[in-house]
This record gives C-alpha cells, structure tokens and sequence, in this order.
C-alpha cells in the first residue's frame, strides 16, 4: 500500500524533533546570525546565500530564521529609511510570531516562500535520494505567481548538496540572474560537493558546532530530556540532529555497554562481545545495528585522536578517557587505530552491500579492534 501524503517523512526534518520553521530559538549560532544582520543592516543583501556547517546544529533553523525575517520585511525600509526616521538596525532576526507572514510561514503555506527539498518517488513509494531538476523548475512557477504583491521572496534550498548535476545548473542560472527581491539561502553539510561557480556567488554563513550548555538548551526546546549533555557532545561533536537521534534511540546506554565490553583489551570478554552483536540483529532491529555502527565508528575516531591530543576533556561514557588512554598512548598507535577506522568504514559498507547478517559484521569489527589493541600494546612494549 502506498504512504499516504501525511505520512510521508520530510527529507528537511530530524526524526524525533521539531520542523526547523517550529523551532522558536536559534541557539548557538550568534556568529551567523549577525553576519547576515551586517549585511541588511548596511544594505549589501545577496541575493545567494550558502549556510554551512555540520548536520544538525541549525543550519535549517537558521534559514527559516532568515526567510521569516525577510518577509517580514518590506523592502524599501532595507538599509533605512530616506528622511531619518528609520526604525533602530534589527539586531536578531526573531519576529513577533503574530506577525502575518509569520503566521502563514508557520502554516506552511506562505506565497512568498518556496522550500526546494528532495521530491516523492511515487513508483518506489520512497524519497528520492536527490533533489532533481524536475524540483527546481517548479521555481519558474513560483517566482511568477509570488510577483503579483511585490513582497520580497525566499527560496530555502535543503540541502543543496543533494542536487543532482542537472538541478544544479538549474540553479545556478538563477544565481546568475536573480529575480528582483528574491533571497536564496542554501543549507549545505557538504559544500565541496557544490559547483564552484555555485560557491562563488553564494555568501557564506559558516554554523558552528555547540557547547554543553547549549546543547542542553537546545534538546530542552526539541523536547529532548538528558542529564548528560558533556557525553552527548562527546560523542556528537555538537551536533543537536545527532544528539536527538541518540537520545530517542538510547544512544548513550548503548555505547557504555560497548565501551564496557572493550574495556579489558587487549583482550575481551567474549560471550559479552557475542551477546552485543546479537542484539544487533533479528526482526525491527535495523536501527540498532546502524546506531552500533555509528558508534563503533566514533569509538575508532576518537582512539585515534587520543594518540595526537591525549585523552578526551568530556567521556561518551564512563571509564572512557581511561581507555582511550591506554590504547592509543603515542602518534604510532594513532595511526593504527586511523587505518582501522577506514578498514572498518569499507567493510561496513561492503557488508551491508552483501546483506552479510549484522551480527557477524559487529563481532568481526570487534575481533578487529581486539586485534589492533593487541598488536599497540605489544609496539607500545617493545619501544
């Protein structure tokens, strides 16, 4: 039976939080913010704008932001008024939710924005895996239709980096010859993917990763409750996306018990290792074993930094830093734990390919790490 149209995910909404034009604060991202106020405040608005950093530090929340701001705004008071009487420069981009255009952004159906994101393959019932040319002309229509009330106009491309090569072109010729009041802001996680041309006549408005504090605002507002933010952004970076994710899928929990089972290397218990794989495996089990994967993944990345940085400030978990550091003790043993990160990361992926049964493929990189463990402490011995 085919998803019904409500039920179908949004390809610009993290499971489990809030729609980023539902997002009351922008947290974290004051740098940003006053970047593009600096630009309006003094009357040089680009009409591209390129929004990058990490996934999931608000990135989209910052274009809604941007795009309520915008049409809140009528367009000859940008850069004030012509006797002096201007209203003060705007200093943050929040706007009375009562306001009208707020009130028609917050519906979904506000005439002057349009949300270019990836479509609905109606034959495989799924979201498409790019954002197609097909998307992109639907612009023509748009910008047609919203130039009757001589508003300004938003387009919130998310994320750009996953056009195809056809729908980039597409809109980089708009780039190029903008419509009179029309703002384009393009989220983008990776924006080396982009055209270079696109790059070029885009401004950037760089989002950084957040600290615990606000990483704690931030999963407070998206309904996400923790008592250990530092593990979260330990292990997330700071990325507010990921943390959700972690939290709904009890993430946390999960990667103490692997952390728990590593802890006696270079060597492990072994039923344990076999009983974590396990769980990893049977019916409505997916989203453990890619969750484990994940984790497993920072696990080696952050062995590895140990090496060159020594042990992390903040632990994923109890005993942790401990670990890190007597695993990873010196640059040599970083760059073993690098390599098996990338071992791994191609063996996962050929393992999936294949269906190999997720259980073997978790104890196998767990044999693996074992192994590494072993031949560190014995370089670690004989140096």
């Amino acid at each position: 039976m085919a998803t019904a149209p409500e039920d179908r995910p949004l390809p610009d909404q993290i499971d489990g939080a809030p729609h980023p034009r539902e997002t009351p604060m922008l947290i974290g991202q004051d740098a940003a913010q006053a970047g593009f106020l600096d630009s309006f405040n003094t009357g040089r608005l680009h009409s591209g704008w390129l929004i990058t950093g990490p996934r999931g530090v608000g990135k989209a929340t910052l274009a809604w932001k941007i795009a309520g701001f915008l049409l809140a705004q009528p367009i000859e008071e940008a850069g004030g008024g012509l006797f002096g009487d201007a209203p003060p420069a705007p200093d943050r981009l929040d706007v009375d939710p009562d306001h009208p255009d707020m009130r028609l952004l917050a519906s979904g159906a506000h005439p002057r924005l349009f949300v270019l994101r990836r479509g609905w393959d109606e034959k495989a019932d799924r979201l498409r895996a790019q954002i197609t040319v097909e998307e992109v002309r639907k612009l023509r229509g748009f910008f047609a239709m919203s130039a009757a009330d001589g508003g300004r106009r938003v387009v919130i491309v998310d994320a750009a980096d996953e056009m195809n090569v056809n729908a980039a072109n597409a809109i980089l010729k708009l780039l190029e010859e903008p419509p009179e009041g029309a703002t384009i802001l393009m989220v983008a996680h990776q924006p080396s993917r982009l055209l270079p041309t696109i790059r070029s006549r885009c401004r950037e408005l760089r989002c950084g990763l957040l600290g615990p504090d606000d990483m704690a605002t931030a999963l407070t507002q998206a309904g996400c409750q923790t008592d250990a933010p530092d593990a979260l952004v330990a292990l997330t970076g700071g990325s507010v996306g990921e943390a959700i994710r972690l939290v709904n899928l009890d993430g946390l929990a999960l990667y103490g018990e692997l952390i728990s089972v590593l802890e006696g290397l270079p060597g492990f218990d072994r039923p344990r290792a076999i009983k974590l794989a396990e769980s990893c495996t049977g019916r409505n089990s997916e989203t453990r074993f890619a969750l484990m994967l994940d984790l497993i993944d920072r696990f080696l990345s952050r062995t590895a930094r140990a090496g060159l940085a020594g042990p992390p400030a903040s632990q994923g978990a109890a005993g942790e830093a401990r670990l890190l550091a007597r695993l990873s003790p010196h640059d040599r043993a970083a760059r073993a734990w690098a390599d098996l990160a990338q071992e791994v990361s191609d063996r996962t992926r050929h393992g999936k390919a294949v269906n190999l049964d997720p259980a073997l493929l978790v104890l196998d990189t767990l044999f693996r790490i074992e192994q590494t463990a072993q031949h560190s402490a014995a370089t670690t011995t004989t140096a």
